[in-house]
């Protein structure tokens, strides 16, 4: 009886095949990018219930609530004018300066924003992540989702802005919602990547807000574009021309205001603005999907 059962034993199938049969996995083990991806698409009611969660939390916390994501960036502009636009007098050049600078300062603010919620994303949910089980991306996604909705309200006035100092409207409008949707795909992958960077060297997050800034002044948010042409040259000039967000903000500035003059012509900065999306985009998501057994651990 005993060499029967040993000789059953040895013909049945091994473990790692009955495992296999049965849907089970290795504990830990990274799952592949596609079925990751299909993991967080499950999870997609998930992430608009904690955007909305976020939102009611914010908008909880102060007195005037979402008016604050319109104010802010309009006391933003405000100072800026008078410091730049007055003072400096960089208005020089720019027919409409009140509604180029307005749409330099929302644009960029809409990508800051991102960036520096993304890094507090994993970080500041730590407790979650250890006592549940769900893709980590879906929080940086979140974030981004708040952001979007954020926007909406910032574009809303930054449309009366551009509609009271003058500009026409035009068919040209229409190509405001793909550009913002390209800056939205890549402010995703930004968050995506800063949240895993963040969470394994927590003091970078200190440095976050003097990138922002040095991002911000080579990104023609305070001046006209020209303002870099008539100074550098070569490959100074190229990089700077290459920068994404002012590519976005240039291609804002394109659908919304006639008689501007922009860095490159419009065909070439949707192309750049299109690679940007995709590398930063598709790059952020494979950098996060990579650190995913990480979050949470030490």
């Amino acid at each position: 009886m005993a060499q029967t059962a040993l000789a059953e034993s040895d013909t049945g199938p091994s473990l790692t095949e009955l495992a296999r049969r049965h849907g089970l996995s290795k504990a830990g083990r990274l799952p592949s990018l596609p079925e990751y991806t299909r993991h967080l698409w499950s999870y997609r009611h998930f992430i608009a219930a904690f955007a909305n969660a976020k939102v009611s939390a914010s908008l909880g916390s102060t007195r005037l609530g979402v008016i604050w994501q319109v104010l802010t960036p309009l006391i933003n502009a405000g100072v800026y004018y008078v410091i730049f636009g007055v003072l400096i007098n960089t208005k020089q050049g720019v027919d409409n300066f009140i509604a180029y600078l307005c749409a330099g300062v929302f644009i960029f603010g809409f990508t800051q924003s991102v960036v520096q919620a993304g890094t507090h994303s994993i970080t500041a949910n730590l407790a979650m992540i250890r006592a549940l089980h769900f893709p980590r991306a879906s929080l940086p996604i979140s974030i981004c989702l708040v952001e979007v909705r954020n926007m909406v309200a910032s574009i809303v006035v930054l449309i009366a802005i551009v509609l009271v100092s003058g500009e026409p409207l035009t068919l040209e409008w229409l190509l405001l919602l793909p550009a913002l949707l390209l800056q939205s795909i890549f402010n995703a992958g930004l968050a995506l990547f800063v949240a895993r960077l963040v969470s394994k060297a927590t003091d970078l997050r200190q440095l976050i807000p003097y990138i922002m800034r040095i991002w911000m002044y080579g990104s023609a948010v305070l001046y006209p574009v020209t303002f870099f042409s008539n100074r550098l040259s070569g490959w100074q000039l190229a990089a700077i021309e290459a920068n994404p967000l002012l590519i976005f903000i240039e291609l804002v500035r394109h659908s919304l205001m006639e008689n501007i003059e922009l860095a490159q012509p419009a065909g070439l900065l949707w192309i750049q603005a299109l690679i940007w999306t995709v590398v930063v985009g598709l790059g952020g998501y494979v950098y996060f999907w990579r650190g995913e057994k990480g979050y949470g651990r030490g």
